[in-house]
């Protein structure tokens, strides 16, 4: 597997795990041009995080996530979007457990 980051400190260890591994260095126009749509999801989340969820648990922050992530890649979905989500509904397991009332599920 080969990988290309830029040249941040934190992907020391990278080396261990890929057989390839080489740091870009890249000016901003180069970054406005090739990672418009990082950017803007990256905006977006943050938004959602402090407009709607203000005040959340870290402990609950990956939930939140996976709902970001979940909205951002159906937002083109159109009259298909209510079958998918039924769909969706029907065939998650959840994870969640209330550790108010020690129960796996919602009710």
């Amino acid at each position: 597997m080969e990988l290309t980051t830029d040249d941040s400190t934190s992907y020391i260890k990278f080396n261990e795990h890929v057989q390839s591994h080489q740091a870009v260095v890249a000016d901003r126009n180069t970054i406005e041009t090739l990672l418009p749509w990082v950017h803007i999801a990256i905006s977006n989340a943050k938004r959602l995080l402090l407009n709607v969820h203000h005040r959340l648990k870290t402990e609950y922050l990956q939930y939140y996530l996976h709902e970001f992530c979940y909205k951002f890649n159906r937002r083109y979905f159109g009259e298909k979007l209510f079958d998918r989500l039924v769909f969706a509904a029907i065939s998650y397991n959840t994870e969640f457990r209330s550790r108010i009332y020690k129960r796996t599920s919602c009710g």
